[in-house]
């Protein structure tokens, strides 16, 4: 009774939305019930990086708010790739399920879980390895270096659970399940964040573990999350199995998924990496403005997740329409899951910014002005994150993944290009033979700001030029013969 009272209750925006003409009320009822468990799941995880940053700018100094900061971007780059993999799944098993071939959806499933232990395992002996020379590549702060190495070397040791729970979240959305996603993470988040309370500040008999016990934490909580969904995918239960015997590679199939999974692992490759000169600019204004720039980006995601439920509502709608031969249902379920995401959104970002204040004293930075100033940028930026999130949520269900690949590569183009007027003028950041690369006129964190907005709307224009030209819809088309192809 209660869950029906919350479900009629969270329905009146999609049809308040209805009413003043803005979509259908089927259609967005549709998308939002889908979208809501998403939003529940991402939200959670997003509570999670925000304590993560809490709580360790709580117990150490900045240079260790910078250090998660950086060292979570080597992390991100194995979980880009858990992204693309998932991602590949989710488009696959999406169009399957459409088109009623169950035992077909299984095995996509089988084989992105291949693509996850042969991508992890690489990356995690780099960092384990390595963890010292990387963190060194972006910052000269040997606080920071330290930190960050801590910190990488045990998170990554779980890379590969991380890339199983995101493949068996994926495949259950796939086939319209979200809800059972969802019901995981508020098992398994709860669990990461009472262990990284434990381990960070030495509860009861715990040691104290500073930056250390956070990646211990997120590191045992990946485990268990890859646990559950194994156990879910093996009971027989549930909408997808995972079969051990059987079939184990299926060309067609697995190329299939590195078509569409290859463009996304470079998009979010493409944003990593990009992140990575970006922060070195950050570095030499100072580490305060580093620590400033990731407690901000970590807050407006709270904004962000209506955006992240509606991505994967529209990859499953879109999806699923293109399976069923309805092409124009899939366009109008696109364009209507991004009006309702861009008003969530905004009105989401619209308390955060009225908030900024008070967070960043929270967080007890000391750099509390500059904290609220990412914040309001980082705000304004919204809607164009928005739309190029949404949008390219609808792309991946029909299998589409190379223009939203396009569009992150302009926008990090255009912000590392606008930030590098940042830096003091006459200093060189690099030198290639006889000349010196010296771009900076000294304009400081304003060319910071202009840089993340930058980077948000262009990479919004771009998804929108693609999913407007309707030409995805032939990309879907072809996939299709394609994979008929391969099984006959």
């Amino acid at each position: 009774m209660l869950r029906e009272r919350v479900r009629r209750l969270l329905l009146r925006f999609p049809d308040a939305l209805a009413r003043v003409g803005l979509v259908s009320r089927e259609r967005a009822r549709t998308t939002f019930e889908l979208a809501a468990p998403s939003m529940v799941s991402a939200g959670i995880w997003t509570v999670l990086r925000i304590t993560d940053f809490l709580m360790v700018s709580l117990a150490l100094p900045d240079a260790a708010v910078a250090a998660l900061e950086i060292s979570f971007q080597f992390y991100f780059v194995g979980f880009s790739l858990a992204i693309a993999v998932s991602s590949g799944t989710i488009s696959l098993v999406s169009r399957f399920k459409g088109a009623g071939e169950d035992g077909a959806a299984d095995l996509a499933v089988k084989q992105s879980v291949w693509f996850a232990v042969l991508l992890s395992v690489p990356l995690t002996v780099v960092s384990w390895l390595f963890a010292d020379e990387l963190m060194g590549l972006l910052s000269a702060d040997p606080a920071v270096v330290e930190f960050g190495a801590a910190y990488l070397q045990v998170v990554m040791l779980a890379l590969v659970f991380r890339f199983v729970s995101m493949i068996g979240s994926r495949g259950l959305q796939g086939c319209g399940d979200t809800v059972t996603p969802m019901y995981v993470n508020l098992v398994i988040i709860p669990v990461n964040i009472l262990l990284n309370a434990v381990l960070i500040f030495g509860l009861g008999p715990a040691p104290r573990l500073g930056i250390t016990g956070a990646a211990l934490g997120t590191a045992v909580a990946n485990v268990i999350g890859a646990a559950v969904f194994t156990a879910i995918y093996l009971s027989g239960r549930f909408p997808l199995r995972f079969r051990p015997g059987g079939t184990q590679v299926d060309l067609g199939m697995a190329g299939e998924i590195l078509r569409v999974g290859l463009p996304l692992a470079g998009r979010r490759l493409v944003a990593t990496l990009g992140r990575f000169p970006f922060l070195y600019l950050l570095g030499i204004l100072g580490t305060p403005v580093v620590a400033a720039f990731a407690i901000g980006r970590q807050v407006v995601q709270l904004a962000m997740i209506p955006g992240w439920g509606y991505a994967t509502s529209a990859s499953t709608l879109v999806g699923q329409r293109l399976g069923e031969g309805a092409e124009g249902e899939a366009t109008a379920y696109g364009w209507e899951t991004v009006t309702v995401a861009l008003v969530a959104q905004l009105l989401v970002g619209v308390v955060v910014a009225v908030l900024a204040y008070p967070v960043a004293r929270l967080f007890g930075t000391a750099s509390v002005d500059l904290t609220a100033a990412f914040i309001w940028v980082f705000v304004v930026g919204i809607a164009g994150t928005s739309v190029a999130q949404t949008l390219e949520g609808g792309l991946r269900g029909a299998g589409d993944t190379t223009w939203p690949l396009y569009g992150m590569a302009l926008g990090t183009v255009l912000r590392l290009g606008v930030a590098a007027l940042a830096v003091p003028a006459g200093l060189t950041l690099a030198v290639v033979g006889d000349l010196r690369f010296a771009p900076g006129l000294g304009l400081g964190v304003v060319a910071v700001f202009a840089a993340i907005l930058v980077d948000m709307y262009s990479r919004a224009a771009v998804n929108a030029i693609r999913f407007r030209s309707r030409r995805w819809q032939a990309v879907a088309r072809r996939s299709a013969e394609r994979q008929a192809t391969s099984e006959d």
